[in-house]
Formats: C-alpha cells, sequence, structure tokens
C-alpha cells in the first residue's frame, strides 16, 4: 500500500466534499487525514488530503476532473521525499541548520548541491559530502550572474530552491524560470529596515520584537506570498550584536519550518498568498 497526497483548488459549489469522497472510495482508498478551506471572499475551495491505496494517479485525476468544476487544480503524488538545491553568500546560520538536519534524516528531502556567490561557506558544506558550486558575482553584470547560477541549477532535477540568506536580489528574468519553487528567509524588518545591517538600525530604533520571514519569491523585491512567520522579544539590554544572534535563530527555524511545509505539500498559493493545512 501507498501514500498520497491529494491537492485540489478550484471554484467552490455545493457537493465538492461528496464528489471527491465518492471517487476516493471507488478507487479504493482509504482517507488518513483530510482538511478544507474555503475563501468566501473569493469563492475558491482548497482541500488537502492523505489517501492509502494503490492507483494510477494520471487516472484517478481524470476521473475527479470528471466531477469538478472546469479549470480545477488537482495534484495526487506519491507522499516521497523532494529534492532541493540551496543557495548562499556568506552567512552559515540558516544554511548549517539544514544541513545538519539533512544529515541526520530530519529533512524530508535530499539536498543536491549548494551553490553560492562567495567561496566561504565551501568547507562547510563539503564535509556534508554535497556538491558545492561558486559562481562568482564581483565585476561581473547581474544579468550574466544570473545566467551562470542557472547553469548550475540546471544540471539538477529539482522541487525547491531555497535561498539561505543569498544576499542577491534575483531578477524576474531568474525567477520565471522557477515560479512558486524559490523560498527565502528574510528578517521581518521591511519597510522600516531596509539594506545593510538591518540589526543595527533596530538597535537604534529600540525595538521591542524582531522576527523573520519565509516566503516565495516573486517580482517583488521581498513581496512574495508568506508562508511563515514568527517574532521574538528583546529589550533595552540587549546589543545590536545579540539581536543579531537572537534574530539568526528565529530566521533558521522559520526557514525550516516553512520548507517542512512544502516537503509535506501543504502549501497552496492562490494570488499573493498562501493557504497553509
Amino acid at each position: 500500500m501507498k501514500k498520497y497526497i491529494l491537492k485540489i483548488e478550484c471554484q467552490d459549489e455545493k457537493g465538492l466534499i461528496y464528489r471527491i469522497c465518492d471517487v476516493v472510495f471507488k478507487y479504493h482508498l482509504n482517507i488518513e487525514t483530510n482538511n478544507e478551506f474555503v475563501d468566501e471572499d473569493n469563492n475558491r475551495f482548497f482541500m488537502r488530503a492523505s489517501l492509502v491505496g494503490n492507483i494510477n494517479t494520471a487516472e484517478f485525476i481524470g476521473t475527479l476532473e470528471a466531477f469538478l468544476p472546469k479549470g480545477a487544480i488537482i495534484e495526487c503524488v506519491e507522499a516521497a521525499k523532494k529534492d532541493i538545491i540551496i543557495l548562499a553568500t556568506k552567512e552559515a546560520h540558516c544554511l548549517g541548520d539544514l544541513l545538519i538536519k539533512h544529515h541526520s534524516g530530519e529533512l524530508n528531502a535530499n539536498i543536491l548541491a549548494v551553490i553560492a556567490n562567495r567561496e566561504i561557506l565551501r568547507e562547510l558544506v563539503e564535509k556534508f559530502n554535497i556538491p558545492f558550486h561558486y559562481v562568482n558575482s564581483d565585476d561581473i553584470e547581474r544579468q550574466e550572474h544570473e545566467k551562470r547560477v542557472l547553469e548550475a541549477m540546471s544540471k539538477y532535477k529539482f522541487d525547491y530552491a531555497v535561498l539561505a540568506k543569498y544576499m542577491r536580489i534575483l531578477s524576474p528574468n531568474f525567477v520565471k524560470h522557477y515560479p512558486k519553487k524559490i523560498i527565502n528567509i528574510h528578517h521581518s524588518f521591511l519597510p522600516a529596515f531596509i539594506g545593510a545591517n538591518p540589526y543595527k538600525q533596530a538597535y537604534e530604533r529600540g525595538v521591542k520584537i524582531i522576527g523573520a520571514t519565509a516566503h516565495f519569491v516573486n517580482d517583488d523585491l521581498d513581496e512574495g506570498p508568506i508562508i511563515s512567520q514568527d517574532v521574538i522579544n528583546v529589550n533595552h539590554e540587549m546589543s545590536w550584536q545579540q539581536m543579531q544572534k537572537a534574530g539568526r535563530n528565529c530566521e533558521k527555524s522559520v526557514l525550516a519550518a516553512a520548507l517542512d511545509l512544502a516537503l509535506e505539500d501543504r502549501l497552496f498559493v492562490y494570488k499573493n498568498r498562501v493557504v497553509v493545512f
């Protein structure tokens, strides 16, 4: 018996659950878990179910389409580890956390490679026997650099690209190659604290909370659909270096949480929002 993840997104109408469950029953599948949500403002229905049985997924999807509203988006995949690549620059906290989780079997993914625009993290990555690709970004136009990064990425077939503090702004031309497939982690200071050293800026402003946001990358800088967020309390006794340390801990936990959701097929990206089950 195999385990499958079924995801359905379509226009909402009466009887959807009944029709879906009827097809599931006819294919002799057992529903282990099931979640639904209706966005009433947009009359949009979302459903995620964990199924157990043995099916031809293409045939199953085809049967479901006949019973659902026109234009329904249906995915049914066998539950299995996904493949990811990681893009990084110099900071090791998010990358290191993912490498350790991968090494210990806690990460529900295979890390195929790490691509970086600095050499500084090569030694760390190679300790885990993972390919490291250095794509120099100095003294080179962004368009050419992105071309070389895309060439390195094209060597791998992956489900998601994870920006583990990859400190480069991606152009729309780059993003269009992997829509809804690039996940970024960012400190939650936008728009007040943009640019270099946001923790020092936050310290100077006397903030009382700091946090992190994991989101899908789109054409608008740091405005992609949000997957996961968290905040922690800080106070006047903390230096900006202490805030930075606390913030980095928050960043890596938020990124790991968002990645877990993506790897378990728990996300629906609709317009500029993410429905999370």
